[in-house]
């Protein structure tokens, strides 16, 4: 017979803490996204050319296609960001939504627009190259 885990009061709470901290964690970028979206799509537009890992004809086209992505991001439901997401989640150990959002939709979504030429690199290049920036924004949230 088979023995029935219940889990104490004490592991009860850690655990709805690591929840509750993830949550809140995902609950400010999506907001930080939804404040800074122009900003954050001009950052992240111009570090993908810079580092070579987009090629394109239009840089003013590839940011506001950025941005656009992130507008929609701003106003997902959490079942689409989660299915959109899902095959790069093991890109790095612990992603952030945003980033992670944003690698998703340059390697499913960006490759597909007229003003860019070729995207170059790895899931795991274009993450590395994104996530600095997303970084500074999250910490301008927070201040």
């Amino acid at each position: 017979m088979a023995k029935v885990f219940r889990p104490s009061n004490r592991e009860s709470k850690i655990l709805s803490r690591i929840e509750s901290s993830k949550e809140r964690e995902r609950g400010q970028a999506l907001h930080m996204v939804r404040n800074h979206a122009d900003m954050l799509s001009n950052t992240v537009s111009m570090k993908l050319v810079e580092n070579e890992i987009i090629e394109t004809t239009n840089k003013n086209g590839l940011q506001a296609h950025i941005a656009k992505g992130l507008e929609k991001l701003g106003k997902m439901e959490d079942f689409d960001l989660d299915f959109k997401v899902a095959p790069y989640r093991q890109v790095v150990a612990n992603p952030n939504v945003v980033s992670l959002y944003l690698t998703a939709f340059v390697i499913e979504d960006l490759i597909k627009n007229k003003d860019v030429v070729d995207v170059y690199g790895s899931d795991e290049d274009i993450y590395h190259c994104i996530h600095p920036q997303v970084e500074r924004f999250m910490a301008l949230e927070k201040a």
